[in-house]
């Protein structure tokens, strides 16, 4: 296994535990028993009891937990997090979404001080490293004949403009463009079309210019978090979309791909290929995915939990525990079946 395919599980691993630990802060400054904080999944391999709390790292690197009383089945125990106030629990269980915007939001305001937040940018506008990178390819187009695949940088050219110009003046003819894929760099020899469908253009890909973009230390803060906000409105967009495009029928939009843990794994090595600074910007923005996957109102992950706790709130008392156990089985269920679906076409993709 390379050293970069090392790093991403690593940083994947990195970015569930700092979530877990947003839980774990909630529940210790409300009184609640943690009986185990664990670093991956059992079997377990080293444990450590301090005060109160086992903390142990586990053999499967896939994730991290929080333990609490009183959390899985409810108890009288005053101590446990079913003891605790509406308010509290709220809190307990909001603290780990909280904590993926907060890594989004230092990582972007880290790399603005220091090295620059590689994100696009307008060909006017002066830019420090700017590439043409590919955001999308369409189907059956001369892009996708050539093996031109998203992610990948286009050399020679540093403004959009520029590879559009090319492709128009070579319609019909070879042009010759030079990839880079990670550390590997390639030449392709593709034909621009004459007369593309619409929208797609003589080549069948989406471009942007990537650039690094620096701020003064004392304003990076604040740009950090502007930009963990506006990507996050723009995620949201983006999957209002997707689930309207679903509603009506019509599958996944164009260019839309579902990615699961081993797509995310081969994504952040290709991220670190270029550089780190692409790398942690690819971390920050996949914290902002999982920060709006977990507040989605889904009964297996915190959102649900939300979901139920505000139930609580209107009913003003609790859902049956019986009845909320069956129903987080249930989506917990579909979640696996989904997840091991999205596997298998990563793996197959992979390949």
């Amino acid at each position: 296994m390379s050293l970069t395919l090392l790093v991403a599980i690593f940083s994947i691993l990195v970015l569930v535990a700092l979530h877990e630990l947003g839980h774990f802060f909630f529940a210790k400054k409300f009184g609640v028993r943690v009986e185990e904080f664990g670093i991956g999944l059992p079997p377990r391999f080293l444990g450590k009891r301090i005060g109160e709390t086992l903390y142990s790292l586990n053999i499967l690197p896939f994730g991290a937990f929080v333990r609490l009383t009183g959390e899985e089945q409810r108890s009288e125990d005053p101590r446990s997090f079913s003891s605790r106030s509406l308010f509290q629990r709220m809190l307990i269980v909001a603290g780990g979404v909280v904590a993926f915007w907060l890594i989004a939001a230092v990582v972007f305001t880290v790399l603005g001080a220091t090295s620059g937040i590689p994100m696009a940018v307008a060909d006017e506008a002066d830019a420090v490293n700017p590439q043409v990178q590919v955001l999308g390819v369409a189907s059956q187009s001369p892009a996708q004949e050539a093996g031109i695949k998203p992610g990948d940088v286009i050399l020679g050219m540093t403004k959009v403009s520029e590879v559009q110009e090319a492709s128009r003046s070579s319609q019909g003819k070879e042009l010759s463009l030079d990839i880079q894929r990670g550390k590997e760099v390639m030449n392709v020899t593709l034909v621009p079309r004459e007369n593309p469908p619409a929208g797609q253009g003589p080549l069948g890909v989406s471009l942007t210019r990537i650039a690094q973009v620096q701020y003064p230390w004392y304003r990076a803060p604040l740009e950090g978090v502007i930009i963990t906000g506006r990507m996050t409105m723009q995620i949201v967009q983006e999957l209002v979309g997707f689930l309207q495009s679903l509603v009506a029928g019509k599958g996944l939009p164009e260019g839309v791909q579902l990615t699961g843990p081993i797509g995310i794994v081969a994504l952040l090595n290709n991220a670190l290929n270029f550089g780190l600074p692409h790398f942690f910007s690819f971390l920050a923005v996949l914290a902002v995915y999982l920060a709006i996957f977990n507040v989605l109102p889904i009964p297996a992950v915190d959102g649900g939990r939300l979901l139920f706790l505000g139930l609580e709130f209107l009913r003003k008392k609790p859902l049956e525990e019986a009845l909320e156990k069956r129903i987080i089985m249930v989506s917990f269920g579909v979640l696996l079946v989904l997840f091991l679906w999205i596997t298998i076409k990563d793996i197959t993709n992979l390949l």
